[in-house]
Order: C-alpha cells, then sequence, then structure tokens
C-alpha cells in the first residue's frame, strides 16, 4: 500500500465512525468521497498533497459541532478556525503514522487552515473542490426554507472564494437561477 493509500484509508476509517448518515453512509464519509472524487474530475493532475488535504477537508468534523459555539458571527468564525486547526492536525497525525515528511504535514495543514486562498494554486484548488461540492450536493438542501436574501449572500460569499475559472465552470455546469448565476458571473 502506498502512503497516499493508507493516509486515504486512516481518513475513511476516521470518518466511517460519524454517527450521521446521508445517504445510508456515515456524513463525513461520503462527503471526503464526494471531495475526491471532484478533485479528480476538476484537478486530475493534483498533488497527492492536495488529494489528502481534499480527503481530510471535514475528518471527525461530527465531534466539534457548531452547537457548542456562541451563536452569531463572531462564534461561527471561531468554530470554523478551530475545525479547520482540528483537521489539520489530525490529518497530520495520520500522515506522520505513514511515514509523511513534515513539510507535506505543514503544507496539508495550511490547505486544510486555508492560509493562502486566493494567492497559493493548491489552496485555491481546494477551495474551488469545496465550493463545487457544496453546489452539485449540499445547496438545494441547504436552501430549502430559507430565505431568497439570506440565499443570496451565501452564494455571493461562495462564489467571492473561487476562482475567475471555477465561476466560469460553475456558470457552465450548474443551471443557477438569477440572482445567483451572477454572483458567479461577477
Amino acid at each position: 500500500m502506498t502512503q497516499l493509500a493508507e493516509v486515504i484509508a486512516a481518513i475513511d476509517a476516521a470518518n466511517a465512525a460519524d454517527p450521521e448518515l446521508s445517504e445510508g453512509v456515515p456524513a463525513v464519509l461520503l462527503y471526503g468521497q464526494r471531495m475526491s472524487a471532484e478533485l479528480a474530475r476538476l484537478f486530475p493532475e493534483a498533488s497527492d498533497i492536495l488529494k489528502i488535504a481534499a480527503r481530510g477537508q471535514h475528518i471527525e468534523r461530527w465531534t466539534s459541532p457548531r452547537s457548542g459555539y456562541p451563536e452569531g458571527r463572531e462564534g461561527y468564525l471561531t468554530w470554523r478556525r478551530d475545525l479547520g486547526a482540528f483537521h489539520a492536525r489530525r490529518v497530520g497525525e495520520i500522515m506522520t503514522k505513514a511515514g509523511y515528511d513534515a513539510e507535506s504535514i505543514a503544507e496539508v495543514g495550511r490547505m486544510l487552515r486555508k492560509e493562502g486562498i486566493k494567492r497559493d494554486a493548491e489552496v485555491q484548488a481546494l477551495e474551488d473542490v469545496i465550493c463545487f461540492v457544496f453546489l452539485r450536493w449540499y445547496f438545494a438542501p441547504f436552501a430549502d426554507g430559507r430565505p431568497q436574501e439570506e440565499l443570496e449572500r451565501i452564494v455571493t460569499k461562495t462564489a467571492r472564494k473561487m476562482s475567475a475559472e471555477a465561476r466560469a465552470k460553475a456558470v457552465a455546469e450548474f443551471a443557477l437561477p438569477e440572482p445567483f448565476a451572477a454572483a458567479f458571473r461577477a
């Protein structure tokens, strides 16, 4: 088994413990599989480091619920920052066990903490994949019952996180109604 295969298997084993099911599969395990599939489709030449970051993006996320943080924007941002640090630490532990060097572990950690978005090609690629996974599998259920203004704000924020190439690809691939599509063309 290669180092990469060992790490992916260990991430999947950790995520298989998610008590929440989605389509009969542990939810975070399914999310990781979707991340890997979307990465392979969008960036077929992705480095092993980027493949690890994509698969480990939400490792054991259920162990840090949003409800454990205060309501509001500050609580949300703290939760997201803490999650990024937790995911980086957990994936780093798995990579260490598989024999990866400190530089590779640090690079995956940087990606999972979203350090260098819009400045680092691999961090941006990870963010583009995250946004595509959200749009492809999670946006419709998320949007159900939410007010239009809230959805417009979220779609605009999602589009801003993406590279120009990814926004153009999203407009071509997804039948986004106006004004959502306009956010990706901006």
